[in-house]
Formats: structure tokens, C-alpha cells, sequence
């Protein structure tokens, strides 16, 4: 499944006026999707210098992956 999907369906489960009109689901996700990008961009490491640094960098690029419907997120 991919993390839109998921977003669009919890905002479709949640108690908003605009969940009826043509778009809503995108429009909210939207500014979620891209606040979630730079938070997990914040924590790449300035320079890469250990295998704990190459890790994390490759878990945020699977992460940003995930986000931007590039991979499906994992069903467990």
C-alpha cells in the first residue's frame, strides 16, 4: 500500500467539513506529506562517516521512498 493511500484514508475518517469536497484528501495531504519530508530530511547526517550514519541515511531515503509513493510502505 502506498502512504498516500493510507493518509488519504485517514483523513477521509476524520471529522472535517472540506472531507466532501472534490480534492480535500489531497489538499490537507499535501502540506502533511511535505512537513513529513523535511522532518525526516532534518535528521540526515551532514556528513557521512560511519556505518551508523549510512544506515540511518538509507533508512530516510526508504522512509522518503515510502512518503512520496516511490516504494510501498511494508504491510508488516
Amino acid at each position: 500500500m502506498k502512504f498516500a493511500d493510507l493518509l488519504n484514508a485517514a483523513i477521509q475518517r476524520a471529522d472535517i467539513p472540506l472531507r466532501f469536497e472534490p480534492g480535500a484528501e489531497e489538499a490537507v495531504a499535501k502540506p502533511i506529506t511535505e512537513l513529513l519530508r523535511a522532518w525526516l530530511e532534518a535528521h540526515e547526517p551532514a556528513e557521512v562517516r560511519t556505518d551508523s550514519d549510512r544506515g540511518r541515511l538509507a533508512l530516510i531515503g526508504e522512509l522518503v521512498d515510502e512518503l512520496t509513493g516511490a516504494k510501498d510502505v511494508p504491510s508488516e
